[in-house]
């Protein structure tokens, strides 16, 4: 498959409903929020995870569509397997470059072929970075800001009960256990993100059924996201910039302020998508730039 020739630029909207879209480790799992305006926000790296397992369950098993960067695996593990492929030992890739200097590209080719989450965002390859190669460090076409909410979010510490105990010992002196979990009452979420068409050609090789495989991934990951501590979230809208060109024909800065969210009704506390209106600004759109609406 030949690289993506066009760039593209992209908003998400998604929400939350009673539930915890991002917890922070750093303050007992609460939903992250900005601390000065009180909007609540989501990691790239959070985003990125739900895109990888997608993938993961959607592609089972097919050639090159592998993820790298997968929970409870260590990197190395497949450093290793490329470096078995081009016949190299992982321990000695320094001697291993001075004899072979096209050893970067030969492990950065494996790689970028076997795993889509490498060719899709990049990645940082610690074997091959231990080893000072230059393909240790890669910078993928695909990347995500922080997802920002509209409205402030008011996290609420909901007490819950269980009635079931753990030992024996437990079940003598306590009926139930009790316990707390965050939630988000509602949240309406905003996410920007960039398509290098020109690191797609010169780093990884992303191609259209990449991208097309990475935008089933946004409409569809948070369905294979299900959990008690994430409520109802849901993929709302997928506003996507398409570029004539590799290098683009606007900043894409402009094309994103032609896209708002308003609420229909500001004195009235948000709790539903059907609470906000989302308008595009059509009008005298760069030359070179389409708009497709995908969600």
């Amino acid at each position: 498959m030949s690289a993506i020739k066009n760039r593209y630029d992209f908003i998400l909207y998604f929400d939350v409903e009673n539930g915890n879209p991002n917890g922070d480790p750093d303050a007992g799992n609460m939903p992250r929020t900005d601390q000065e305006t009180g909007l609540g926000l989501v990691t790239d790296v959070c985003l990125k995870r739900k895109v990888r397992n997608y993938i993961e369950a959607a592609c089972e098993g097919q050639e090159g569509f592998r993820i790298y960067v997968h929970q409870g695996t260590p990197l190395e593990k497949g450093d290793q397997e490329a470096c078995k492929y081009v016949g190299v030992d992982a321990a000695k890739l320094k001697d291993a470059k001075k004899k072979d200097p096209e050893i970067d590209r030969k492990l950065l080719s494996f790689m970028v072929q076997n795993f889509f989450d490498i060719r899709t965002f990049g990645a940082v390859m610690t074997t091959f970075v231990k080893g000072s190669l230059s393909c240790g460090q890669v910078r993928g076409p695909v990347q995500l800001g922080f997802a920002r909410s509209l409205d402030p979010v008011l996290p609420q510490e909901v007490s819950i009960t269980r009635s079931t105990v753990t030992t024996e010992k437990e079940a003598e002196t306590k009926n139930t256990m009790m316990g707390r979990k965050y939630i988000v009452p509602y949240g309406l979420y905003r996410v920007e993100g960039y398509i290098s068409a020109n690191l797609a050609r010169r780093v990884t090789g992303f191609s259209e059924e990449d991208l097309d495989l990475f935008w089933k991934a946004l409409i569809n990951m948070f369905d294979m996201d299900h959990s008690a501590a994430r409520g109802n979230m849901a993929a709302r809208k997928l506003i996507v910039f398409r570029h004539d060109s590799e290098l683009g024909n606007a900043p894409a800065s402009a094309l994103f302020d032609r896209v708002k969210a308003v609420r229909r009704d500001a004195t009235k506390a948000p709790r539903a998508y059907g609470d906000y209106e989302i308008t595009i600004d059509r009008e005298n759109l760069p030359e070179g730039v389409t708009i497709e609406e995908m969600l």
